[in-house]
């Protein structure tokens, strides 16, 4: 049984298929449980953009648990050049590939990013398959994206203000139709104010064969 873990912010520790990945892993967030002291094991670190609240400590767990690091080329090439000894995964948005067993692949994501184009991702393996939309606005191939990798696990922002609101993310619970819609990036800083409240409620409306499940800093949810 696979599980994964809201750490805050956009930050997700996941075991899928046995592999342990941790997803935008700023650690070291207001809202965190843990620091990067705790982690002890990592087999590889997504990255959905370079912004400091989501690049955070993936440089530090590469380095401390020898994980690789999947990000966009832009993202890799940086880190490869500030740190040659890391192994850095560099994708770009097209398809799904094979790293570590599990089937990986970048999508589409409207933001802005230091480096490169933001991106969500695709996490597929045997027990199930997760979409992180990072941080993005609401659009309208988040339907393709339901279409074609059919994802149970939705990860989606609602803080508002430099990502959708609750509202807009529940549309895109609509048009992802996933089964279970977990919120993210809420409450770590004053501006983004969205309410998991508020989102459930628009799912319920919306979308109401999904399940919405609102996670404490630190919650487990299992598959």
């Amino acid at each position: 049984m696979g599980y994964l873990k809201w750490l805050g912010h956009a930050t997700f520790e996941i075991e899928i298929d046995g592999v342990k990945v941790f997803l935008d892993p700023w650690i070291e967030n207001p809202l965190s449980p843990i620091r990067l002291e705790n982690v002890d094991r990592a087999d590889l670190v997504l990255v959905t953009h370079d912004h400091s609240d989501h690049l955070g400590n993936a440089v530090d767990i590469a380095k401390k648990t020898g994980a690789k690091i999947v990000a966009i080329f832009d993202i890799c090439e940086e880190i490869k050049n500030k740190h040659p000894e890391i192994d850095c995964v560099d994708l770009n948005i097209g398809s799904l590939v094979e790293i570590k067993g599990l089937k990986i692949g970048l999508t589409l994501a409207f933001h802005s990013s230091l480096h490169g184009h933001p991106v969500g991702f695709i996490v597929k393996g045997g027990e199930t398959t997760i979409y992180h939309a990072g941080d993005t606005s609401l659009f309208k191939d988040m339907e393709l994206i339901g279409e074609l990798y059919r994802p149970e696990i939705a990860l989606l922002p609602i803080g508002g203000w430099y990502t959708m609101g609750p509202y807009e993310a529940a549309y895109a619970v609509k048009l992802i139709k996933p089964k279970v819609a977990i919120p993210m990036h809420y409450y770590t800083f004053p501006v983004i104010k969205g309410s998991p409240e508020e989102f459930k409620k628009h799912v319920e409306e919306l979308y109401p064969a999904t399940r919405v499940v609102i996670l404490k800093p630190g919650e487990k949810f299992e598959f």
